[in-house]
């Protein structure tokens, strides 16, 4: 498993989050955030708006994901985000008890 964190423009947020709904992953957690990358025309300690997205996705799922986010995301200006992928160890939904992929979607 692991957790793709994929840091975006707020205005993108709709076309990833219906983009990955379509190719059947819904679960997600997403907040607001501030950040700022290297891009230039941004004062050094301004912070930008962004929306971070989260989501634990079965190994094999990994890159339609990333491409998923990336095809909905990017605009070709700097600013447009950064994507992370973290190894994650396990997974338990405590309703069930169900543990690994079984507890992701």
């Amino acid at each position: 498993m692991k957790k793709v964190e994929a840091i975006i423009r707020g205005n993108d947020f709709d076309r990833v989050k219906n983009a990955l709904k379509q190719i059947g992953v819904v679960p997600l957690t997403a907040y607001p955030v501030q950040g700022r990358g290297v891009q230039g025309g941004v004062p050094p300690y301004d912070l930008l708006p962004k929306m971070k997205i989260e989501i634990v996705v079965k190994d094999e799922d990994v890159e339609k994901v990333i491409g998923v986010i990336i095809r909905n995301a990017r605009s070709g200006t700097p600013g447009d985000g950064k994507i992370f992928v973290i190894p994650v160890e396990d997974a338990i939904r405590i309703r069930t008890g169900e543990k690994g992929n079984e507890a992701l979607y």
